[in-house]
């Protein structure tokens, strides 16, 4: 298993790859952001308006590749306000369903924090599905639940569920940018 940062033009050539990673994601259940069935244009649509975040520096994306095959993706979204640039969002862990149960889940959010920490940041936050396997994932890597908020999101089903805030301080390994 390979993960790599993609820069604007690797997500452009692997639009394709990454919309089929969130098709299946979001038909396999996974709350985020979308309802299901999720059409594929509306899957490439969303992932080619991230390019114009990571060109400017405000997303970070990781793809971990199987072979030739993209099976997980994974985010930072870096605030744009002078007093939130030792932070970041953690967003958009995916993993295909045919990947899952390998520890890539774990691979992909242990990336993400050593980039974090490597880029001098000093706190990770995120939203999940409450009880769901990306809060499991999230407890057992020592994120610290703060809280649920009810009926925040609709799931892929359309039915409105509660989700869980976590953070997760780093030891900065450089200057924060």
């Amino acid at each position: 298993m390979i993960v790599n940062r993609l820069d604007c033009d690797e997500l452009h050539a692997r639009v394709d790859a990454l919309a089929d990673l969130l098709v299946d994601t979001v038909d396999g259940g996974a709350s985020v952001g979308f309802l299901a069935p999720l059409d594929r244009a509306e899957a490439l649509a969303w992932w080619r308006e991230r390019a114009a975040g990571v060109a400017a520096g405000q997303l970070a994306v990781w793809a971990a590749h199987d072979g030739e095959r993209l099976v997980g993706t994974v985010s930072l979204a870096f605030p744009d306000k002078p007093n939130s640039r030792h932070r970041a969002e953690l967003v958009k862990l995916m993993v295909h369903r045919d990947a899952r149960g390998q520890g890539l889940g774990r691979t992909l959010l242990t990336t993400a924090e050593a980039a974090a920490a490597a880029a001098g940041l000093t706190l990770l936050h995120l939203d999940t599905e409450t009880d769901s396997l990306a809060e499991r994932l999230y407890r057992a890597a020592g994120w610290t639940r703060i809280g649920a908020i009810p009926d925040y999101a609709a799931a892929p089903d359309g039915v409105l569920r509660p989700t869980s805030i976590f953070f997760k301080e780093l030891t900065p390994v450089a200057r924060a940018r």
